[in-house]
């Protein structure tokens, strides 16, 4: 049995994780906030799974503050990492190394021109983890688009209670293509990284990008709500002028082509995009339910 080490195994992967995993691995915890990293042992881990980190705020954070976070403290553990012995060290990065919303589709070998602050941290911490890589410490990179799943705090459950609430919408033909992944997903990639020891840059996605209006259509099938979208006249423009970030969000194109970690990994996803929605829609309808 494997040993690992989880940064920000309270976070919403990391409990996932953990969760699913807590058998199949033998799993020590360690915290930026509550532990000592100059008092961490690694020696006898055999994985080190990196998740902690400070995430794209909506209000902005200063570019120290992700330094200090996403860098700084990711070469610590990983160095420490090292030191001990560990053979394997897993980065969790983002699809924002990228940049932003495109019309064309990301893979693994896409040039990266992150445009925030987060995404330059996180590519940063990509390139100075690569270069502690030899051939007792192998790095693996994983980057994702949007985490969706049951208990996700994000846009998304935004737009689940909207469409539970709400039966017509202006969001109809909107023909953008954004690619997601369903947590459930997310981790069986994870646990196949680690499984098969393989090192590199993975992608992570679900098989399928989704549009706003066809995610919206899957979330109220999962509800059993009839919803009707319409596409109102000057809607978009005037969105795009008035709040610009949430018409990136609802028009914007993210794709991924992850052709090359399903072959790399021989990896196949457990999860359609309708089986993550549907399990998503579901668990929070019984939560709601028993809270009654």
């Amino acid at each position: 049995m494997k040993k690992l080490l989880i940064t920000g195994s309270n976070g919403y992967v990391g409990s996932y994780f953990i969760n699913k995993y807590k058998k199949q691995y033998e799993i020590k915890t360690f915290s930026f906030l509550k532990d000592d990293i100059l008092s961490l042992d690694c020696r006898g881990i055999d994985v080190v799974f990196h998740l902690s980190a400070l995430v794209h705020q909506m209000g902005g954070a200063s570019a120290s503050e992700y330094e200090k976070v996403n860098v700084v403290q990711t070469l610590e553990l990983a160095k420490k990492a090292k030191e001990n012995g560990v053979g394997h060290f897993v980065f969790m990065s983002t699809v924002k190394v990228y940049g932003e919303e495109t019309i064309s589709k990301y893979t693994e070998d896409s040039p990266c021109f992150p445009e925030d602050e987060y995404g330059k941290s996180k590519l940063k911490a990509e390139i100075e983890l690569q270069k502690l890589e030899d051939e007792n410490f192998k790095i693996s990179i994983i980057r994702t688009p949007i985490i969706y799943g049951y208990g996700i705090k994000a846009n998304i459950k935004s737009l689940v209670n909207l469409v539970n609430k709400i039966s017509l919408l202006p969001f109809g033909k909107i023909r953008n293509r954004r690619s997601m992944v369903y947590i459930g997903n997310l981790c069986h990639l994870i646990d196949t990284v680690i499984a098969k020891e393989k090192q590199g840059i993975f992608l992570a996605s679900d098989d399928e990008p989704l549009s706003t209006s066809k995610l919206i259509e899957l979330i109220a099938k999962s509800l059993e709500k009839k919803v009707y979208l319409v596409k109102i006249p000057l809607f978009e423009s005037l969105l795009k002028i008035l709040k610009p970030s949430f018409h990136k969000r609802l028009y914007g194109s993210l794709e991924i082509d992850n052709s090359i970690t399903k072959e790399k990994l021989n990896l196949k996803n457990p999860y359609s995009v309708e089986d993550g929605i549907r399990l998503m829609v579901k668990e929070e309808n019984n939560t709601i339910v028993n809270n009654k």
